[in-house]
């Protein structure tokens, strides 16, 4: 009957679906905000998910004795009182029957009264905790980490925020049949003993509960899932090494890259020390060689400036040189520049 009204008021009051019913009346103490619930899927054909209270809080499987500091707010949320009638051919009157043993002898529904009055909304201070939780691991020997971890179905989670009462409140089921101008038409004459139940909680218990998954890594590094695209569970050893051998590929991989940008620096800076070599000692000595026709020459000389060769100079690296020939022309350029060594005798063999 307690369950059946829990999840009557989370389906009322909705909060997009991040509240959970809390199942049972006799834990509802174990949903207190940081307390630790397990998270598990029941199988494919059910597609919500089952929650398990523990006993422990999320410093008792933090390593050190501090205390968290996440301090928790508390507001008035609402006043609910509901009324509902429940078909007993349907699934939520037979659970209710099988919860209460009342009797339904000559009855096809129940009606069922809940009277939570005004109800308190208790939450975790998210952005402090998330300050705190940085420098804090997780105690990967402690009992619930090894036995939810050997699980793959099952997801560690912490309260962030419980709903509860602020009075004593009251739970009420009767058995009779419907009426076409009343509610309930109740057979006086034929009502048998136990037609009615009700039930006495205290204030301050749980009714609802709402979770942040967690997501623990094999160090004890965790992370707190604060939205619902971020999903928690255990790190597994083949993902680790998996993980470990792909940042090793990138780590080769650029290391490779680096070598070969080297090397290819280094070969340029070769070329362009030998080209040096020959243009200087040329332009020293001042001499114009004569290649058949051809004559190779200072451009210097000509007021004509050091330019790329046409060559070896149009690439990413542009080679300049002092030398040319002014029997050939390109573009309407009356000279062309060239390397005194080898560009010149290349030029002049492509040219016959």
């Amino acid at each position: 009957m307690f369950a059946a009204a829990t999840k009557s008021f989370v389906k009322q009051v909705g909060d997009g679906g991040r509240l959970v019913p809390v199942p049972s009346l006799s834990e509802a103490d174990k949903y207190q905000p940081l307390s630790l619930v397990v998270k598990k899927k029941r199988c494919f054909l059910f597609p919500r998910y089952k929650f398990t209270s523990t006993p422990f809080t999320l410093k008792d499987i933090l390593i050190g004795d501090r205390e968290i500091s996440a301090g928790i707010s508390s507001y008035q949320l609402l006043n609910y009182e509901d009324e509902s009638d429940v078909s007993l051919y349907g699934r939520r009157g037979n659970h209710i029957v099988n919860d209460v043993g009342i009797n339904v002898t000559g009855s096809d529904s129940i009606a069922v009264k809940a009277s939570f009055g005004v109800v308190t909304k208790h939450e975790v201070e998210v952005s402090t905790l998330l300050k705190e939780i940085t420098t804090r691991k997780i105690n990967c020997d402690h009992s619930l980490i090894r036995q939810s971890r050997s699980s793959r179905k099952a997801v560690l989670c912490v309260v962030m925020e419980s709903i509860r009462t602020t009075r004593q409140c009251s739970l009420s089921v009767h058995a009779g049949i419907r009426g076409e101008s009343m509610r309930f038409h109740f057979m006086d004459e034929q009502n048998p003993r136990g037609r009615d139940k009700a039930i006495v909680f205290p204030a301050h218990t749980t009714i609802a509960f709402s979770v942040f998954e967690l997501f623990i890594y094999l160090d004890g590094v965790f992370d707190l899932c604060v939205t619902s695209v971020s999903k928690g569970g255990f790190e597994r050893e083949e993902t680790a090494t998996f993980a470990l051998l792909y940042r090793l590929r990138n780590i080769l991989f650029e290391r490779n890259r680096r070598v070969m940008d080297i090397i290819s620096r280094s070969q340029l800076y070769l070329d362009d020390l030998v080209s040096d070599f020959y243009d200087k000692s040329l332009s020293m000595t001042d001499i114009s060689l004569k290649e058949g026709t051809h004559i190779r020459v200072n451009l210097l000389n000509h007021n004509i400036p050091k330019g790329p060769c046409i060559l070896c100079g149009m690439g990413n690296y542009k080679r300049e040189t002092v030398y040319g020939c002014f029997q050939c022309s390109v573009d309407g350029q009356k000279y062309v520049r060239l390397h005194a060594v080898p560009c010149f005798d290349i030029w002049h063999k492509r040219m016959k």
